[in-house]
């Protein structure tokens, strides 16, 4: 069961259908697509089991292998498979304290940041199971028109693979290795999780955790000195609840106004608790609901590494 809804979400935050490859991409650039067709209603995109095939095609398989190799920022139009509703934000990641991380997690740090904050399946409203997702994309620069030799770093962190019945997005703590519940909507979705586990399954192994080596390596020339924390956290800072119905309202971000998550790493477990260091914060400063990001932004799933700090290591 657990294996099933892991997968599931990786691919809610990264799923797509097209062969068309595109360049690199400037920051600016794939912000100015993210609201380029803004939505002034919220869509209630809703998942199907009949988006996962056709009759000459296995598109979920297809999705499973190209979520691995393709690098680009924005493809042609696309349905996301789990997590077809979200909110895209931007901002600053910023890196403020000393630890033993390479990369972007090292202190002093600061890049760019797009995300999307997603929630499984088709449910977006207080009072329903919702398991919520955010999905980053690292540049690494502080020049928003840049265009950068190194693609961006992707990361993914969940709350609750299963789902919960959080009232608010900010009331909740994402890892890239979330927890599982067994819930009401699994159990409802069991048969369209099946067929995705199948695809996947043949394209990468120990989706339990999506590891975070592509943030330890971004600006690295030399790679033999890789240090990558085995846990990140994201998790907003109090006192910034906004009531909202939907989760997409309660992370809306109006002129002057911010909001703050921050970026916690671990690599040891210690009486059966993660050793959580806060590190940084992401700074979020606008946000948009749009078309484009429910159905053209792109998050690279980085391929499981059993050498977690060797790029060259048994994949």
């Amino acid at each position: 069961m657990q294996r099933i809804i892991t997968l599931l979400i990786i691919l809610s935050l990264n799923g797509y259908t097209t062969d068309m490859k595109i360049d690199k991409n400037s920051f600016q650039e794939v912000w100015n697509q993210l609201i380029s067709d803004p939505l002034t209603i919220l869509p209630q995109n809703e998942i199907s089991f009949g988006k996962l095939s056709t009759w000459s095609r296995n598109i979920i398989l297809e999705d499973a292998k190209r979520t691995l190799e393709e690098r680009a920022d924005i493809l042609e139009p696309f349905d996301k498979l789990v997590h077809p509703n979200g909110i895209c934000l931007k901002g600053i990641w910023e890196i403020y304290s000393e630890n033993p991380y390479s990369g972007y997690f090292k202190n002093s740090s600061k890049a760019l940041i797009i995300a999307r904050a997603s929630s499984a399946m088709s449910k977006t409203c207080r009072g329903e199971i919702r398991a919520f997702g955010l999905a980053g994309k690292l540049f690494p620069t502080m020049n928003p028109l840049q265009i950068n030799e190194e693609h961006t770093a992707n990361f993914f962190v969940i709350d609750d693979l299963g789902g919960t019945d959080a009232e608010h997005y900010t009331d909740v703590a994402l890892t890239n290795e979330p927890t599982v519940t067994t819930t009401s909507e699994v159990l409802k979705n069991l048969l369209y999780g099946l067929k995705v586990t199948k695809a996947f399954s043949t394209a990468d192994k120990n989706s339990g955790i999506r590891q975070v080596y592509e943030i330890s390596e971004l600006g690295e020339r030399d790679k033999t000195n890789i240090i990558t924390p085995r846990w990140m956290k994201i998790e907003a800072q109090k006192r910034q609840t906004v009531d909202a119905e939907d989760f997409r309202d309660e992370l809306l971000i109006g002129e002057n106004k911010k909001l703050i998550f921050d970026i916690s790493v671990a690599s040891r477990n210690i009486d059966g608790e993660r050793d959580w260091q806060t590190i940084g914060t992401i700074t979020f400063d606008s946000s948009v609901v749009s078309s484009s990001c429910d159905h053209r932004l792109h998050f690279h799933h980085p391929k499981w590494r059993d050498d977690l700090n060797s790029p060259k290591g048994k994949k």
